[in-house]
């Protein structure tokens, strides 16, 4: 069977930081890289296994943000071109670009936009009287940035190879729902479609319009 493996880069990303930790940008692409290939193979019964060929792993995200922004706690400009984050993202993109049998699609970063805000477990504590505004902090604030046309690459390509017949079965790395039409056209089209949230909970509506549900190890299926 051939597969493709679509990863939702941002998911992963974040997802990896949270239950695996913080690891450099050559490690982390790795990783990645690792993860996706042990996809190929797949335990049917107790003692047989089958392997999968690799048709390609794309792999969905951003450029980081190069915007200069004014913190509105310390009233301080950010240049996030020279962050420490921009220089990560920048080395983890290249390092991916050189992996066999990876293809970058890239959206962009609405960074006209981009702004601060409180953070949400903040905000709740605000409402509450448990913080007062005098109790705020810098780290209270967090950079709010918006995605734009990664979710859209997705599903065209979920589309293509579908209609094209270039695969049989696509795996996706996503724990977000609003992929649930792409999915069902694939299906549609005979692909066997997995889709792996790295042992996230997913939305109910997901199980109708998927073949399985896998997640590749057990680190990420920990208690959230």
């Amino acid at each position: 069977m051939k597969t493709a493996i679509l990863v939702d880069g941002g998911f992963y990303r974040r997802r990896a930081q949270i239950k695996i930790g913080e690891k450099s940008a050559i490690e982390r692409a790795n990783e990645l890289d690792n993860y996706c290939k042990r996809h190929l193979t797949e335990r049917i019964g107790k003692d047989k296994k089958t392997t999968h060929e690799l048709y390609r792993i794309f792999y969905y995200d951003c450029p980081p943000m190069n915007k200069k922004i004014r913190h509105p706690f310390t009233d301080v400009e950010i240049d996030f071109g020279k962050s420490e984050l921009n220089i990560w993202m920048t080395l983890f993109l290249d390092e991916l670009k050189k992996h066999r049998k990876f293809a970058l699609r890239l959206g962009k970063l609405s960074d006209t936009q981009a702004c601060y805000n409180i953070r949400p477990n903040v905000t709740k504590k605000l409402c509450r009287g448990k913080l007062t505004w005098n109790d705020l902090t810098e780290n209270d604030f967090a950079i709010q940035v918006d995605q734009k046309g990664v979710d859209m690459k997705i599903g065209l390509d979920i589309a293509s190879l579908s209609y094209k017949k270039q695969v049989e079965q696509i795996v996706l790395i996503s724990g977000d729902s609003d992929f649930v039409s792409a999915a069902k056209l694939a299906r549609r089209e005979g692909i066997d479609f997995v889709l792996d949230p790295l042992g996230a909970p997913i939305k109910p509506d997901l199980f109708e319009h998927i073949d399985g549900l896998r997640t590749c190890d057990k680190a990420y299926s920990d208690n959230e």
